[in-house]
């Protein structure tokens, strides 16, 4: 019976864009790093940064803790600028699993990054649908399964993986996997501390 529900919830899962069911604080537990509060640690970090990227509230939270800062922001630069993927792509693989984390700063944040990169209204939406919706490409669809199967089994099958490998070579197929890795924990970070969107942005539907 055990066996038989899991199976269930599975299929459930992958027909319905599901999505994880999350607690998010109302109010921050880490407070991001106040304008003209800084330490010297924080001020040296932020002032290493471009102007936009040191206004976020996710990176001002990171600054609280700036040891951890500076080793996670390489990662993070890398994934976001400087990886083997197109935007495109990249931005699928990050909304996806911002949705499925239910984050609602990551999501947000990245319909910005995902239009600009490309990505019509229709398929922010249907990310949001999940690979499911018929509307899809067979590449596009195979890059949100790539996203759900590493949220939920913690690796890719062989029939998803063949279709990434028919276009992408062996860098952009492990920074497949790093851009989902390193979004899934950002979506923890975000949703656990409860970093707060800022002054005047709002948040996306997340329905």
């Amino acid at each position: 019976m055990r066996l038989l529900l899991a199976s269930f919830a599975a299929i459930l899962c992958a027909c319905s864009g599901f999505r994880t069911q999350v607690a998010i604080p109302s109010q921050p537990r880490v407070p991001p790093v106040a304008a003209g509060s800084e330490t010297p640690e924080q001020k040296r970090l932020l002032d290493g940064l471009d102007p936009a990227s040191a206004r976020l509230n996710v990176v001002r939270t990171w600054a609280a803790n700036p040891k951890l800062a500076a080793a996670w922001l390489p990662l993070g630069t890398y994934v976001l600028r400087n990886s083997t993927l197109p935007p495109r792509d990249r931005e699928i693989l990050i909304l996806r699993i911002g949705w499925l984390n239910q984050s609602v700063y990551e999501f947000t944040q990245h319909v910005r990054v995902g239009k600009a990169a490309g990505l019509t209204d229709a398929e922010i939406r249907q990310i949001q649908a999940g690979p499911g919706d018929p509307r899809w490409s067979g590449f596009d669809r195979a890059l949100l399964r790539a996203a759900d199967q590493l949220h939920d089994r913690a690796s890719i099958d062989e029939a998803v993986w063949g279709v990434l490998k028919s276009r992408y070579n062996d860098n952009q197929l492990m920074d497949v996997v790093v851009t989902v890795g390193q979004y899934n924990l950002v979506s923890w970070y975000l949703n656990a501390i409860g970093v707060p969107l800022e002054a005047g942005v709002t948040p996306h539907p997340m329905k």
